[in-house]
């Protein structure tokens, strides 16, 4: 029986890490005034029938924190790639030079910059909401193990360590957070 509360608690931890990497990987999004390719993670063209995404027909290149490149690897989809850009209401007007966009990364206004930090934490908050939908499931699981015959301490004693890995994990996507928000805030 040991074995279920070991694996209980692994899959609670597990599935909270997965909540946690979602979380940067959403924030990576958020631009914070410097050119990153991330930025157009997302943007998809209709490249020959299927939907692509951008990085998968171009190369796609910061050289300063200005600016963003793209240079498709199929010149005739540069215009495609630009529309994809504007249709994808990031804030960005791309200029087409012919076999490269090059699109210019405008500072952030601080109403903006206010903006995207409501975004982070709405992120964030939805890190924390489905980090407590994993501890509320391996905390039924937990009782269901009582009712089958685990003795009462070792279940006790699992749903204190969910508590802990919840604890921990929540203090994760707090500091991601506050990493962020400095992060977007800074001129």
């Amino acid at each position: 029986m040991n074995d279920e509360i070991e694996f209980t608690l692994a899959e609670a931890s597990e599935g909270m890490q997965m909540a946690v990497l979602h979380l940067e990987k959403e924030l990576q999004k958020l631009r914070a005034g410097k050119a990153s390719v991330q930025m157009l993670d997302g943007v998809r063209i209709d490249y020959y029938g299927a939907m692509t995404p951008i990085d998968q027909a171009a190369n796609i290149s910061t050289p300063d924190g200005r600016q963003i490149i793209v240079q498709p690897w199929d010149k005739s989809v540069l215009g495609l790639i630009d529309k994809a850009i504007q249709a994808a209401n990031l804030g960005f007007n791309p200029k087409n030079e012919g076999e490269i966009l090059r699109i210019a990364v405008p500072p952030l206004t601080e109403e903006r910059r206010r903006d995207l930090v409501k975004k982070a934490k709405a992120e964030s908050e939805n890190a924390k909401i489905s980090i407590r939908n994993i501890r509320r499931l391996a905390n039924e699981t937990a009782k269901k193990l009582k009712k089958d015959g685990v003795p009462e301490d070792e279940v006790d004693k699992l749903e204190i360590d969910i508590q802990k890995v919840t604890d921990e994990h929540i203090s994760r996507v707090d500091k991601i957070f506050d990493i962020k928000e400095k992060d977007i805030m800074t001129v």
